[in-house]
């Protein structure tokens, strides 16, 4: 079996507060440890009232205060909204804390609409063009101390920090595979371009000092529960919130509905069918049989599961139910 991952989006439920996200997160990283999945990123968004983890290095270290061997990491920081020093500086310390369990994932979009770029001062709105020096420069200041180097990440400098290039396009795919670096396809919510972004990955990987051969980790949402009908209302929550998105009303995790025909017109309902096909809803059969079938069609390296539930305890059950049918079969 491939290592399974998690990753977290902290939600913040309708009726529950932020601090409410962080709990229900560390219950789940502890949950993920004891349960033997691989790796748990988080990811930064900002001006989402429904995301809890914009202060992504903060939440990472947290997490890992809580654990004591799973991996832990960012997938990703949007780096266009940063110096790629001061990430440097927070990923090295980190890593200082917690050896050899942090992973620094790195994706260009900003994250946020126009007006929130610009709060967040970013004065490069052209991530194409500066994405990939950014990475660069930021590789230089993981890279051996014995380099000289006028401006240095401390902490940072030598740690050799794991990189990795998130991406839903050709772009991101085309830049890990020259670069030698791990690859992360966004499937959980924007699928189209998957098979496509993975072959050219692939065909064109350039080993690395950090990487000698391809190793590509797809997204998959999880709505796993003891019945179907059951899992099929928790992924409402998610439903909503799409539907939510596309008409501009961000805002909490909604709760369960029993019917989304009377919320969705038909073509909001297509365009979450499509957002995210990458779903496996259903009891414990139909879940293993929608994962392993994901598997063998794409061939990851890795799965990564997330799941926008809003009861945590449920959560928490999707979860559990993947590790037993997956990670501890025998």
């Amino acid at each position: 079996m491939i290592p399974l991952s998690i990753l977290d989006l902290a939600p913040v439920s309708s009726g529950h507060s932020i601090a409410d996200s962080f709990a229900a997160s560390k219950a789940l990283v502890q949950l993920a440890e004891q349960q033997g999945y691989h790796r748990y990123w988080l990811a930064e968004h900002h001006n989402m009232p429904g995301i809890a983890s914009a202060a992504t290095s903060l939440l990472i270290s947290h997490l890992a205060a809580a654990t004591s061997k799973i991996r832990l990491g960012a997938g990703g920081i949007m780096l266009p909204n940063h110096s790629p020093l001061v990430i440097a500086e927070q990923f090295g310390t980190l890593a200082t804390l917690y050896p050899n369990r942090i992973d620094l994932g790195l994706g260009r979009a900003p994250g946020s609409d126009q007006a929130t770029a610009r709060a967040l001062r970013r004065h490069q709105l052209d991530s194409d063009q500066h994405f990939p020096a950014d990475v660069l420069e930021l590789q230089r200041y993981f890279a051996d101390a014995d380099q000289p180097q006028a401006v240095q990440a401390v902490p940072g400098r030598g740690l050799q920090v794991p990189l990795w290039i998130l991406g839903s396009s050709l772009f991101g795919a085309q830049l890990a595979a020259r670069l030698g670096l791990p690859y992360a396809f966004a499937s959980h919510f924007a699928p189209a371009m998957m098979s496509q972004a993975a072959a050219l990955y692939r065909n064109e990987f350039k080993p690395s000092s950090q990487l000698d051969k391809p190793y590509l980790m797809l997204a998959m949402n999880l709505y796993a529960a003891d019945s179907t009908p059951e899992a099929k209302r928790l992924f409402t929550s998610a439903q909503q919130q799409f539907v939510n998105l596309t008409r501009n009303q961000a805002g909490l995790l909604p709760a369960p509905v029993d019917d989304m025909n009377t919320i969705w017109q038909p073509h909001e309902k297509a365009y979450v069918d499509q957002a995210l096909s990458c779903t496996v809803v259903g009891d414990h059969l139909t879940v293993k049989q929608g994962i392993e079938a994901f598997i063998d069609r794409h061939q990851p390296d890795e799965l990564m599961l997330t799941c926008m539930m809003h009861d945590p305890q449920a959560r928490l059950r999707s979860y559990r139910i993947a590790a037993e049918l997956m990670l501890q079969a025998k």
